[in-house]
């Protein structure tokens, strides 16, 4: 168990420290932020059209984020023969994938809370066609990040740490505060006298997407053990885009009886079970966690299943 600990906090810490996970991090929360800003002049359902938007880069950032992040945390190390000095010690191969699973879901966990962040901050500024930009919102949420980025170089210069994973755990903690002084003691006024509020039933939407990145995140580990990062990426954005179409190209033909549209309904897996934006605005002050709990089994399951076929052909891989 020692061992498992060990590689799984290895491998999160390897991959805050990637700076291509902190730019990540860094460009979708402000895009979310910018998502906000525009007019959109959608006959009132601006917010509802900024949370759908918001919801769908925090989905393809985090897409990105898992097969970018299952590369460098297992192909690469395959590459240069790390994974094979570490298995050379009393470790076995299904320890160490799963550890290394542990590690990715943590660091996507990480990237899925600052984008969750962001998605309250733009449900908030989000206004209609005779509203304003949330200036005092966007300064304040700008200055945590520059705060970050200053804490990573402080530390950088001065005590020798490594400046990723700084700014990383910098962005945790100042974009949280930066969030809390914006929801406690800024307000918004819109055009008919209303006070902008935040739209707290995105979380349970936050939350099934964060479901869906882990099951993502077994399948692309589970390419990882036999392709590079660029086959990975187009593996798992098939899968991505048959996933979204899931319902239309093999569910109608499953509900006949077919038995290979039956097959692939229940192989590839169904991302519209993890879409919550359209029953956001139901007018209803329920954050459904009975069906959040249905999908995080569901997300369970499947991640398992991704990570036993990942270790069946883990086992027998060439690491010489």
């Amino acid at each position: 168990m020692r061992q498992f600990f060990t590689i799984a906090v290895n491998a999160f810490m390897e991959l805050i420290r990637q700076p291509v996970f902190l730019l990540l991090m860094t460009v979708s929360v402000l895009f979310e932020m910018f998502l906000a800003v525009p007019y959109y002049f959608a006959f009132g359902d601006e917010p509802k059209l900024v949370e759908n938007s918001v919801l769908a880069a925090m989905f393809l950032s985090g897409l990105f984020g898992a097969v970018l992040s299952a590369s460098s945390s297992l192909a690469r190390e395959l590459r240069t023969g790390t994974a094979l000095a570490v298995l050379s010690k009393p470790v076995g191969r299904i320890q160490f994938l799963l550890a290394k699973f542990a590690g990715l879901a943590g660091a996507l966990a990480v990237l899925t809370y600052i984008n969750t962040v962001g998605i309250l901050l733009a449900s908030r500024m989000a206004f209609d066609a005779y509203g304003k930009t949330d200036m005092p919102a966007i300064e304040i949420f700008s200055l945590g990040i520059a705060a970050a980025y200053a804490l990573g170089g402080f530390s950088n210069f001065f005590l020798r740490r490594p400046f990723v994973s700084d700014a990383v755990f910098g962005m945790l903690v100042f974009c949280t505060l930066a969030a809390f002084v914006i929801f406690r003691y800024t307000t918004q006024v819109e055009s008919l006298g209303t006070v902008g509020q935040v739209n707290w039933n995105v979380l349970p939407a936050a939350i099934l997407i964060l479901f869906a990145l882990w099951i993502v995140a077994a399948i692309a580990l589970a390419c990882s053990t036999r392709f590079d990062t660029i086959p990975t990426l187009a593996i798992c954005s098939a899968i991505f885009l048959l996933g979204l179409m899931s319902d239309y190209f093999f569910g109608r033909r499953a509900q006949h009886g077919e038995w290979w549209a039956s097959t692939l309904y229940s192989v590839i897996p169904n991302w519209q079970l993890f879409w919550f934006a359209d029953a956001i605005e139901t007018g209803r002050n329920t954050f459904h966690w009975n069906y959040v709990g249905k999908a995080l089994a569901y997300a369970v399951l499947y991640a398992g299943a991704a990570l036993a076929a990942g270790a069946a052909l883990f086992e027998d891989r060439e690491l010489s």
